[in-house]
């Protein structure tokens, strides 16, 4: 039975049997029954390899461990304010925290990045924030909002957002748009971003 643990650009935590190419945590968020009690634990929210060291993560949501989740790309994570695991993608975390100075020259460290992150991405009541842009300025990788619906910007194409994969796109086109992908997470998309795990799901090559 598919478990409440995909993440959705939105960072709302929904029930779909597609696993996607990431999983991550952001603490634990279980009952001992499986059941999400909260949308998050904490301020450390990551996004790491599916496989690593042989480890195996089975079963999922044990009591009062974290609590498993999954993205369909990296696209994804970002846009739900998620950054690279330290651990099992220590290289990218290295490279992330180079270009996250060059926008936050004071912050160092885990904890700086993701009280910082945890800034951008929730509003004081909680929800997700969301950030005014120029669409024709958003690098590849972003995510927006159009008719209430989250779409990546990738090329000269804006695409719809599905559990398994972007299912539609439509012309991007210039002026204001609604961007929901972290500010600071934007900067690193702009910094040609190219990680150990998949950006993009391939089924954003049409």
């Amino acid at each position: 039975m598919p478990l409440q643990n995909r993440v959705t650009p939105r960072s709302d935590l929904i029930v779909d049997p597609a696993r996607g190419l990431l999983y991550g945590n952001r603490g634990c968020l279980h009952d001992d029954r499986r059941r999400i009690r909260r949308r998050y634990n904490g301020k450390r929210w990551i996004a790491c390899r599916l496989e690593f060291r042989g480890w195996h993560r089975s079963p999922l949501m044990r009591p009062g461990k974290f609590t498993e989740l999954f993205f369909l790309d990296e696209a994804t994570a970002f846009a739900a304010g998620h950054r690279p695991c330290a651990l099992c993608r220590y290289e990218d975390y290295v490279r992330f925290g180079e270009i996250w100075r060059e926008r936050h020259p004071a912050q160092r460290g885990a904890d700086a990045i993701d009280a910082q992150l945890h800034a951008e991405r929730l509003t004081p009541s909680r929800e997700q924030r969301v950030h005014d842009a120029r669409l024709e300025e958003l690098p590849d990788g972003a995510f927006v909002l159009m008719d209430s619906e989250p779409h990546l910007v990738l090329g000269d194409e804006l695409l719809l957002w599905s559990p398994a994969g972007y299912t539609s796109g439509q012309p991007r086109f210039a002026g204001a748009t609604t961007m929901i992908t972290p500010s600071s997470l934007v900067h690193v998309l702009r910094s040609d971003w190219q990680g150990a795990v998949p950006l993009v799901h391939p089924s954003a090559d049409r």
